[in-house]
C-alpha cells in the first residue's frame, strides 16, 4: 500500500494567499455596482413599482391603526367627536375605536392625568401588542395643562413614551386628525413629526 506523502502549505504562503485573495475583492469592490433595474423596458417601468417589505409594511402598517378609546377629561368629548361624519376617521383607516388594549396599538391619551390614574395608563399601555404609539392630546396630556397641582401628572411623557403631541385647550377634531395624519408619516416612513 502507498502512502501519499501531503504537503503542508506553510503559514507565510497562507497568509500570503489571503492577502491576495483579499486585494482581488478589494479592487472588484471599487467598480461602480450596475443598475439591477438596467434590463427593465420603459413600459416596464411605468408598470411595475419595486420596494421593500418594510416599506409595504410600514405602509400597510400605518393605514390600519386601531385607536384604544380612553378618554380621561373634556379632551375625550373632541376625540368623540372625530369619529363622527362631519371629520370621519374611517378615511384614514382608524374608523373602530377598540375597547381592549389588546385590539389597539394607538392610544389616544385625551385629557388630564393623575397621579392616582397613572398605574392604570401605564397597564393599559404595557397591556397593547407591539409596535404600539401614543398620542397626547390636549395641554393636560402634554404638560399638566391648567392644573399644576400635586395630584396632576405634569405630562403624559412621564409615565408613557409619547409619539405625538397634540397642543390646545379644547383640542378640536381637525387637530386630532393632523396628528393622525403625522402618526401615519412617522410610521410609513417619513418625516418624524
Amino acid at each position: 500500500m502507498e502512502i501519499e506523502n501531503f504537503s503542508i502549505p506553510a503559514v507565510a504562503d497562507i497568509d500570503r494567499n489571503e492577502a491576495q485573495s483579499i486585494r482581488r475583492l478589494e479592487d472588484s469592490s471599487q467598480q461602480p455596482i450596475p443598475d439591477p433595474d438596467a434590463w427593465l423596458t420603459e413600459e416596464i417601468r411605468r408598470n411595475i413599482m419595486l420596494t421593500t417589505i418594510d416599506t409595504v409594511l410600514d405602509w400597510a402598517r400605518s393605514r390600519s391603526l386601531f385607536p384604544l378609546m380612553f378618554g380621561l377629561a373634556c379632551c375625550a368629548f373632541e376625540m368623540i367627536g372625530s369619529a363622527t361624519s362631519r371629520f370621519d376617521l374611517s378615511r384614514f383607516g382608524m374608523d373602530i375605536f377598540r375597547w381592549s388594549p389588546r385590539q389597539a396599538d394607538v392610544m389616544i391619551v385625551a385629557g388630564t392625568v393623575t397621579k392616582k390614574m397613572a398605574p392604570a395608563v401605564r397597564r393599559l399601555y404595557d397591556q397593547m401588542a407591539d409596535p404600539k404609539w401614543v398620542i397626547a392630546m390636549g395641554a393636560c396630556a402634554c404638560s399638566g395643562g391648567l392644573f399644576p397641582t400635586y395630584a396632576v401628572v405634569q405630562g403624559v411623557d412621564k409615565i408613557l413614551p409619547v409619539d405625538v403631541y397634540i397642543p390646545g385647550c379644547p383640542v378640536k377634531p381637525e387637530a386630532l386628525l393632523d396628528g393622525l395624519m403625522r402618526l401615519q408619516d412617522k410610521i410609513g416612513g417619513g418625516v418624524a413629526p
